[in-house]
Parts: structure tokens; sequence; C-alpha cells
């Protein structure tokens, strides 16, 4: 529901800036516990990184943190799930994390171990049996590891229903207008409007260092392809094992091979990572890398028709964790950013630990590897 003019000159109890997916979670998760909220977004609701996002849910292991965060975050997607629509379109279909030689399945054994420890289900695959599942692979593959409670959402949508569910609560919108500054108490629109808040939450994706300056995060470029509809062409999310050297390397550009089956019977083809490249224009060069790593994995790729193509912006920091909690200057200012590929994932734990934070509650899991502290101390023992 939208805000009247009347409304914008009340105090809010918080004022979230930014409607992306993870805006939109935290705005639900305080509107439940009945805060008086108000979500800002300077264009359509989930337009920007969310857009931008694959809409994987799934647990990942690159860091103890991150996997404490995905694993909560995927928990409450399955909770959540029961509450979802089938028209907004979340589908259980399982990970398969693809091994192309010895040493990745290696790798492959090394997670489910990781994974199995942690009471998170997995299982290997022989080649033969991951053929048996997915026969549009290329042959010669060394087998894969099945995390079968992973899930796919689709983003834009996945934000629009949480934002609905936090005005269900009460909470309200403001649309085509932006932030130009967060101050202690208030945030001031462009047109000049000062919104008064008891708490502000920035989840401006890229925006958020612009309106918190000193906030280390840099913009990573990604591209993504989606075909016309084959139904039957493949029945799980594919990730090469590769993937997670690459999403999480600091090198200028990278790609690997990660297919998504939507629901319309459509496949979302990713992922390519940029730094240092400030267009939003789709870029070739990039494109045909990522479609070509794809056709590694998949020949069939190659005949299918492509119907769009589009590249996007999100927001990465120099350790691959989001930034959530109070910023130490500013004690009305808490931050929900810098969660580049994992926002779709890690929305809903962020609503959950920022809230707890925020009303002085235990959260669920320990939140000092997500404080924005960690990087201030890292400058004081330089």
């Amino acid at each position: 529901m939208l805000a009247s003019r009347e409304q914008l000159a009340d105090t809010w109890d918080c004022v979230i800036v930014g409607g992306g997916i993870v805006g939109t979670a935290c705005a639900r998760r305080l509107a439940g516990l009945g805060d008086r909220c108000l979500i800002i977004e300077p264009r359509s609701i989930g337009g920007g990184a969310t857009a931008a996002g694959m809409g994987h849910v799934v647990v990942m292991d690159d860091s103890q943190a991150q996997f404490v965060l995905t694993k909560l975050s995927r928990d409450l997607w399955d909770e959540l799930s029961r509450d979802i629509p089938a028209s907004v379109g979340m589908r259980h279909r399982g990970t398969l994390w693809i091994a192309s030689d010895c040493e990745e399945m290696d790798g492959a054994e090394a997670k489910e171990k990781f994974y199995r420890q942690r009471n998170v289900v997995a299982e290997i695959l022989s080649p033969g049996e991951l053929y048996r599942r997915e026969p549009n692979l290329r042959p010669g593959l060394a087998g894969a590891l099945l995390v079968p409670g992973d899930s796919v959402v689709y983003p834009p949508v996945m934000a629009r229903w949480l934002l609905d569910e936090a005005c269900q609560r009460g909470a309200r919108l403001l649309t085509h207008a932006a932030v130009s500054a967060i101050n202690t108490g208030h945030v001031v629109l462009t047109d000049g409007t000062t919104v008064r808040a008891r708490r502000i939450v920035n989840a401006a994706g890229m925006h958020a260092a612009t309106l918190t300056p000193g906030l280390p995060i840099r913009a990573r470029k990604g591209h993504l392809a989606i075909t016309d509809r084959y139904p039957s062409f493949c029945g799980h999310q594919l990730v090469e094992l590769g993937y997670l050297k690459n999403a999480h390397s600091h090198d200028r550009e990278s790609v690997a091979f990660n297919v998504q089956p939507r629901e319309t019977g459509q496949l979302l083809i990713g992922s390519s990572r940029q730094y240092d490249t400030e267009g939003p224009e789709v870029e070739p060069r990039i494109l045909a890398r990522m479609l070509g790593r794809a056709i590694e994995f998949m020949p069939g790729v190659a005949s299918l028709s492509t119907i769009r193509v589009w590249a996007g912006f999100r927001a990465a920091t120099p350790d691959s964790l989001p930034i959530i909690g109070p910023h130490e200057s500013n004690e009305n200012l808490f931050l929900a950013c810098g969660h580049e590929g994992l926002g779709i994932t890690t929305s809903l734990g962020t609503a959950e630990v920022l809230a707890a934070m925020m009303h002085g509650t235990t959260p669920p899991i320990p939140c000092e590897p997500y404080l924005h502290s960690r990087f201030t101390r890292r400058v004081e023992h330089a």
C-alpha cells in the first residue's frame, strides 16, 4: 500500500531504503514485530540487483559464516514455502554440483562431508547416476554432488510477494522516490522532503555506499540469458564445482556454468562476474564466453533459442559476506547490504538477524561475522 503525503510527515518506527528482496524481507519481518515501516524505492520493487539474480536458494560452504547464514536462510525459505502461493514460483529443484574431473570430484566428496557433518542432506552421484538424472550433460564428467533441499524462486515476483506481506502487516511503500541522504533520525529525498524515523535500514544494494560513505562495497557486474520453453531439457539447478572458485575470486572477470530450469520450461543461463566495468549494457564478448561455458557442459544448449539477455550489478564486499547490523557512528542506522550473488538466498536470514539486533533480542546465529565493525577493526590492526 502506498504511503500518502500526510503519512510522510509522520515519524516512522523504521524507514527501509531499498525495495529489493533484502529490503522487502526486512520490511516483512519488522512489520511482523509491530514496527510501523516505510519502504522507499527509487524504481520498481525488485528491479535492481534482485532482477539480476538467478533466484537460487542454496546452502553454501565457502566459509563457516557463509554456511551458517545460508543454512539459516534456506531453513526459513522452507518454512515460508508453506505460505507462498504456487503462482509466485518457489520450487524444490535441488542442486547438482558438477565435477569435471577427479580433482573436482575430490572437492565434491569434501563438500558432502562438510554438509553431512552439519545436518545438510547431500549425496554423491557417479557418472552413470548423473547422466540418468541429466542426460543432456556432456559425456566424460566425473560425477556430481546432489543437494536435494535447495530451491529456486523467481526473484522480482518473490520481492513483490514479500512486500505485499509487509503491507498486510502495516508497512507502507514509497516508490519512484530516491533517497539522497541518510542522517541521524531522518532521510532526505531528492526532492528535498525529509522523512523522520526512529531507525533507518540501508538496504540500497549498489547505492548503499553512496548513502553511507565508507562501506567497503564494490560493484560486480553479471550477465544472464533466458531461453524459450524446453520443459524436459534439465530438472535441477546445475552448477560446476569450479563456480565456487570463480564466484569468490577477485579477478577482474570470470564465467562459470550455471543453468536453472524455470517453472515455465525456460532455462536461465549464467553466470558471469566482472569488476571495474560501469556500463549496464550487455557485453557480447562476456556473453559469448558465458554461453560457451554452458555449451561445454551441455552441448545441446547450442541449439536452443535464447529470447532475452541482460546484465546487472551486485554489491560485493572484500570477504564475500554481507554487512548486517548497526552502523558504528550512527545509532539510528542499520545496514543490510553487500550480499553480492547470495542476496536471494540470504534475504530471509538477513531479516531475521537484523530484526533481532534492532529489537534487542538474541539473533538466531552469531552476528559478529556480518557486522560492519569487522572492517574497521582490520584497519585499526593494520
